[in-house]
């Protein structure tokens, strides 16, 4: 049952949708009509209210992907299309210990620590406090602020931590990291980088080639959404084409 102080994912009946927490007697304003927060109280999720101008509002449990694209941010994010692959190719799982490097607004940080659970951990790492706020003030509002310790610093300087399962590299020069990054893993432990750009990519297997890495690999996913009218069906007219690269290798023991 939906209680006050739940999130929601509002899906109105033209499609357009809201990421919403309940307020005893409080309401929300949509060009469909008001939103009366009361009447989703004691709802159950999958049900349906009505707006002011007696419009359908379908009430929906938000998941990871919703927050990410209706969290507050100031950075680029990592896009589901790249971050589900990212997140199989590092064998993220419950327990795990996993490092998050520039973590910018925290979507990468909430997905990791969605995984590791309770018995895990997850230490995000940006040299920028405005982030380190954001993401804080963002995985508190998905409750898993507890699986995270974040840290203010660069990096280059090195990790306090070791014998790390998995490590995420989203930084503009990930190259100068490489040697701290495979003094933080443990043996057989996994780096995932995402470079935008060819240049980027070069650089960093020239710094992973210096090192012991191993089963190195760049990827691209290139996702295309299809309209769902069964009279016309086809793919939409527009689509987030190139999004990053995609760098992964496992450190072994020289």
């Amino acid at each position: 049952m939906i209680q006050v102080g739940d999130r929601i994912y509002l899906v109105l009946e033209d499609g357009k949708k809201y990421r919403l927490q309940v307020k005893k007697d409080g309401s929300f304003g949509t060009h469909l009509g008001q939103v009366d927060f009361n009447q989703c109280i004691g709802r159950e999720f999958g049900e349906w209210i009505l707006t002011s101008q007696g419009r359908k509002g379908y009430l929906l449990q938000p998941g990871v992907v919703e927050n990410i694209f209706h969290m507050r941010r100031r950075t680029q994010i990592v896009y589901p299309k790249d971050l589900g692959f990212i997140l199989l190719m590092l064998d993220v799982k419950e327990g795990d210990r996993v490092i998050d490097v520039g973590v910018g607004s925290g979507a990468m940080l909430g997905a990791l620590a969605r995984l590791v659970g309770d018995k895990g951990r997850v230490y995000g790492y940006d040299r920028r406090e405005e982030f380190i706020s954001l993401a804080t003030q963002n995985l508190i509002e998905w409750g898993i602020q507890d699986r995270v310790e974040l840290k203010c610093r660069d990096a280059q300087a090195g990790f306090l931590e070791t014998e790390i399962d998995a490590l995420f590299l989203d930084v503009p020069q990930p190259w100068d990291c490489l040697l701290a990054v495979w003094n933080a893993l443990r043996g057989g432990g996994r780096l995932a980088i995402v470079s935008p750009t060819t240049g980027q990519v070069t650089q960093v297997l020239e710094g992973l080639a210096r090192l012991p890495f191993i089963e190195i690999e760049v990827w691209e996913s290139l996702f295309r959404k299809y309209k769902t009218n069964p009279r016309a069906f086809r793919p939409e007219d527009r689509m987030v084409a190139h999004t990053t690269f995609m760098i992964f290798a496992r450190k072994v023991l020289s």
